[in-house]
């Protein structure tokens, strides 16, 4: 994978995010110019057509770059005196879903002793490290401690899936989802203090009602709230005296949070939402009604979808991008007739948010690296398009690639990085 990087920054390029500085060796090569959000979609020749998500890289400070759509004043030499207009770049991912099988694998990467998932996300870790900012899809909750494991249907899966997705680059989770209570309210605060051990944050789970409250973090100076709502807990219920635990979508509560978030000072408003049909690619009547709800309020700039374990479309409604579903990023799909070969694939969504000269905040179109999950070699994740061109993979792989990736361009081909 970093080899890829590498050899594409030579035809110019240079990498501005510090995460993917540390990945790469110091003495590897050196580079100049600008390289875009997905380092991966680079090391396979993105084109032109990915102008979208190539924003000038924020200056050092005291000096001055030029301004969205302003021109330089007296050339490339000359001091610019345009504003700095802030701008940051965020990867969002889909379920992490911790089936029996990538549990005893991540026990065999460890040796026997304790887990190690962080083998699986190796290969995508670069695409996280590219942004400034990642966020995941943690769907099952972690098991309380000193409670036996589980998994389906009732999840309580191993602390370490935590740290292997704070190592492949990740800032944040969002964690609603219909498996939030499977292991009751010892399992909220078990997931929320592993993810925080791995230093992590996240959204939608609260062990105390302070927590529930939309914390503010700040993004290349851009204060961003992060909220995390689920469709239901399969049939489970909160407690009738701490509502706060976790969030059920519904518009108005989704809307309000918002604008409250704004209140307080967020620049930024992005929604997690684990909602639609297991297994369907189209999303169903109460996600568009949602979607319309949320994005006409003005309160939300941005929604990612997860939950039907295959990949949904991205849509732009109320000048807002709804991505209705981002596929599994890990998982053992499929198993059995009932499950599509699509539950293998996911996507890596990436956006570039950026301050515009009236102070509002522009999401540019997303862009998308397909993923999927190599069941037949440890459970890996692979980055779709560059592992097809990777002369380490093996044929027969390949055409597992091909296939999944002809899957995801029927869905969202129009945002896939091309390929040149």
């Amino acid at each position: 994978m970093l080899l890829a990087i590498v050899s594409a920054c030579q035809d110019g390029g240079s990498y501005t995010n510090a995460k993917l500085k540390e990945a790469l060796p110091p003495d590897t090569v050196e580079v100049s110019g600008e390289l875009p959000v997905f380092a991966t979609a680079i090391a396979t020749g993105a084109s032109a057509s990915s102008r979208s998500l190539i924003e000038p890289a924020p200056a050092p400070a005291g000096a001055g770059v030029a301004g969205i759509n302003a021109p330089a004043v007296g050339g490339d030499n000359a001091i610019r005196t345009d504003p700095v207009f802030r701008r940051a770049t965020f990867a969002f991912s889909g379920d992490t879903l911790t089936h029996s099988p990538l549990v005893r694998a991540a026990k065999a990467y460890a040796g026997g002793a304790g887990y190690d998932f962080f083998p699986m996300f190796a290969r995508v870790a670069p695409v996280v490290a590219a942004v400034d900012y990642g966020i995941c899809h943690l769907e099952t909750p972690i098991a309380p401690p000193g409670e036996p494991l589980s998994t389906y249907p009732v999840y309580g899966v191993p602390a370490e899936v935590t740290t292997a997705l704070a190592a492949a680059g990740y800032d944040r989770c969002s964690t609603a989802s219909n498996h939030t209570i499977d292991r009751g309210l010892l399992g909220i605060d078990a997931t929320v203090n592993a993810l925080e051990a791995a230093g992590l944050t996240q959204a939608g789970m609260a062990r105390t009602a302070a927590e529930a409250l939309v914390a503010l973090v700040d993004v290349n100076g851009i204060s961003v709230a992060h909220l995390s709502y689920t469709t239901n807990f399969n049939g489970g219920r909160l407690p009738a005296d701490q509502p706060w635990r976790s969030n059920i979508i519904d518009a108005a509560a989704i809307i309000s949070a918002s604008v409250h978030a704004r209140a307080r000072g967020a620049e930024v408003v992005i929604v997690s939402l684990h909602w639609g049909n297991e297994g369907v690619a189209d999303p169903t009547p109460f996600q568009l009604e949602i979607a319309d709800q949320v994005t006409r309020s003005g309160a939300v700039d941005l929604i990612v979808g997860h939950h039907a374990h295959v990949i949904q479309p991205i849509q732009l409604i109320n000048d807002r991008w709804v991505v209705f579903g981002m596929g599994n990023l890990l998982s053992n799909l499929p198993v059995g007739d009932s499950w599509p070969a699509s539950t293998q694939d996911g996507m890596i969504v990436s956006v570039a948010i950026i301050e515009q000269p009236d102070g509002r905040f522009l999401v540019e179109q997303p862009a998308v690296v397909p993923t999927w999950v190599d069941k037949n070699n440890g459970w890996v994740i692979r980055p779709v398009l560059s592992d097809l061109v990777d002369p380490t993979v093996s044929n027969a792989v390949k055409g597992q690639l091909a296939a999944s990736l002809e899957r995801t361009r029927t869905v969202v081909g129009a945002f896939v990085i091309p390929t040149g």
